[in-house]
């Protein structure tokens, strides 16, 4: 085999096809195949591996804390859920298509968060950019911001993406100025893309974090425009539970 042509691919960043060039051609002189199949097979390997190498990369940028997948989550244990329309949602990622935002709502253990992220992850690997943030990461985030100055590159960044998951919303009340910078966010991923939202508190809830009257009607207004709920506050916790007693129970 020429040495020098795998020079040459590895100079043109090819290096997965370097390192595939001689079982290809070990293999083409067994199967004999004509030009163009030999080509095109070259060609669909190299563009299978940047396409793995190019998921890889926007699940690692999503800053995901923990892997979920549909195929997983127990349906039997959240017999109030609507399965055949989460499973439609998860397939056909119409969701993003038609830039809807989904709001799971429900108790501690539920499933929210998992839900969320397999759909998430599954905008990923179809080729779309998604991130996963923790609301009290956004905070921060946004007070550093306010401190920086750097509020508009922040705010442009996570207008980017395709889906965006804010988890856990509404552990933390926020100011003034993070409340504006929180609903300029939301205002302007409305029919731009797709936004994802888990929380224990439902919308007449929202006052807890959000305290200016005005801004939670406007928000919560556009936000229900293009949106699908999740109302599992009737699911039980679904969180494995190891317990042990370190005292002795009185019979």
């Amino acid at each position: 085999m020429n040495k020098s042509l795998v020079h040459q691919l590895q100079d043109l960043k090819l290096n997965h096809l370097a390192d595939q060039l001689p079982d290809l051609l070990k293999q083409a002189r067994k199967t004999k195949p004509s030009y163009q199949r030999f080509i095109e097979d070259i060609i669909e390997r190299q563009h299978d591996y940047s396409q793995e190498q190019s998921r890889q990369s926007r699940i690692k940028r999503a800053n995901i804390p923990q892997v979920y997948l549909m195929e997983t989550f127990p349906f039997n244990q959240q017999p109030h859920l609507d399965r055949r329309m989460i499973i439609e949602l998860h397939d056909s990622l119409s969701f993003v298509e038609e830039k809807e935002d989904l709001i799971f709502i429900g108790p501690t253990g539920c499933g929210k968060t998992g839900l969320a992220t397999a759909l998430l992850i599954e905008s990923i690997n179809k080729g779309y950019r998604g991130r996963f943030i923790e609301f009290k990461d956004l905070i921060r985030q946004f007070n550093n911001a306010i401190a920086d100055h750097t509020q508009e590159n922040l705010l442009r960044r996570l207008q980017s993406y395709h889906t965006l998951l804010i988890d856990e919303i509404g552990y933390t009340p926020l100011d003034r100025e993070t409340a504006a910078l929180f609903f300029d966010l939301l205002k302007s991923r409305t029919n731009q893309h797709t936004t994802m939202i888990t929380t224990q508190l439902g919308f007449d809830q929202w006052n807890y974090f959000l305290k200016n009257p005005h801004m939670r009607a406007a928000l919560l207004d556009r936000i229900t425009v293009r949106c699908i709920v999740f109302n599992m506050d009737n699911s039980v916790s679904i969180r494995p539970k190891n317990i042990k007693y370190a005292s002795k129970l009185k019979k």
